[in-house]
């Protein structure tokens, strides 16, 4: 594991109000909901969070969590489309080195996409244009918004491809996307996210559908480069041997909240909620003799359009009914701090979290 945040300062409590923030990132009670025919979607519902330069943010969760809807909410890539005949409806506040991206011009949005944010979309194949070569797109992105010749564009391009590992650069910079292995596809993925130097990298699901080899040399590249150019780096992923290998803090999203974020030591050795600890238990772990079978996290995700009542875990929660009074069914729990810089959303006391985590949960992992 990378060297942890000593101090969470990347995360902090939930913010409100239009008062300047202090951090490089910041977002406020962020909401993206689609309304639909059958009603609407609340895919991310109130989420708060930090990032300064140069650390690693790691948002875990099931698919349908509202992960990739926040990073997209983050670029400003929701407002571009409609879905049906209805846009998304979008709230809070997004603070990108104290520009505010929701209310912010579109234009100015799309001008800081690519230079001062950059994403890297979980399928290179679909992301990259198959009509046009590698050196084509980067090229693209690299002179709008530098004012240079193709020449010194191709360069530039032909540069980053060699940085992130892309043999002969010289020559498969004439190469289309599916001339490329996935792996090499991801590498001119993050070649041309990394292309104008931003200051903010959103890594969408980096690893997925990758051999353990190359997601392994993907995620020594990301850790790289980010040291190299200092960025703010989100990766979002549902595998958390990813963010034990690159996360400063973890935050894990369910039902479209996060319910749990902090130091990513914590969140591992010291997690205070029951779907973090499901999480972990369905990991394998390979430090270790693994002395009990994985434990899944049992049921389904809740629909998006009918959230659960009172906590949204609940219906899938071994522990509903150690709360009295049936209060995970009629009371939606906020984050509350249960430990430095440590943030978790539960009904259940610090004692009874403490007790189960120490003789139940712990032990079998």
């Amino acid at each position: 594991m990378t060297e942890l945040s000593k101090s969470g300062a990347a995360l902090g409590e939930p913010t409100s109000g239009s008062a300047a923030p202090t951090s490089f990132l910041e977002v406020r009670d962020l909401k993206v909901h689609f309304p639909t025919d059958d009603g609407l979607v609340k895919s991310v519902d109130g989420l708060s969070f930090k990032l300064e330069k140069g650390k690693t943010l790691g948002i875990v969760g099931e698919s349908g969590s509202g992960k990739s809807v926040t990073s997209l909410g983050i670029m400003g890539l929701h407002t571009a489309g409609q879905y049906g005949k209805r846009k998304a409806q979008i709230s809070g506040e997004i603070w990108l080195d104290g520009t505010e991206l929701l209310s912010a011009d579109p234009d100015h949005v799309r001008k800081l996409r690519g230079r001062e944010m950059a994403m890297i979309f979980q399928d290179p194949l679909s992301a990259l244009h198959p009509y046009y070569t590698i050196g084509q797109q980067i090229v693209e992105a690299y002179r709008i918004h530098h004012d240079v010749s193709k020449k010194a564009a191709k360069k530039r391009a032909v540069e980053m491809l060699d940085r992130v590992g892309i043999p002969q650069p010289d020559k498969r910079i004439d190469s289309y996307p599916h001339e490329f292995s996935g792996g090499m596809r991801q590498r001119a993925m993050i070649a041309m996210s990394l292309v104008n130097n931003p200051e903010l990298l959103i890594a969408d699901e980096p690893t997925t559908a990758l051999d353990v080899t190359v997601q392994a040399q993907i995620l020594d590249l990301i850790r790289d480069l980010q040291t190299e150019f200092g960025s703010a780096v989100i990766i979002i992923t549902h595998d958390l041997g990813v963010v034990a290998e690159l996360a400063d803090d973890i935050l894990v999203m369910y039902g479209g909240r996060c319910i749990e974020r902090g130091p990513a030591e914590k969140v591992f050795y010291e997690p205070r909620h029951p779907y973090t600890w499901g999480l972990l238990g369905s990991m394998p772990r390979l430090d270790r003799e693994q002395q009990e079978r994985l434990i899944p996290v049992k049921g389904s995700p809740p629909s998006l359009i009918n959230i659960p009542s009172g906590c949204a875990f609940n219906p899938r929660c071994p522990y509903a009914d150690v709360p009295k009074d049936n209060v995970t069914r009629t009371v939606r729990p906020e984050l509350t701090e249960v430990g430095s810089h440590h943030w978790a959303a539960c009904h259940m006391t610090q004692e009874q979290r403490e007790r189960i985590w120490t003789e139940e949960i712990a032990p079998k992992l």
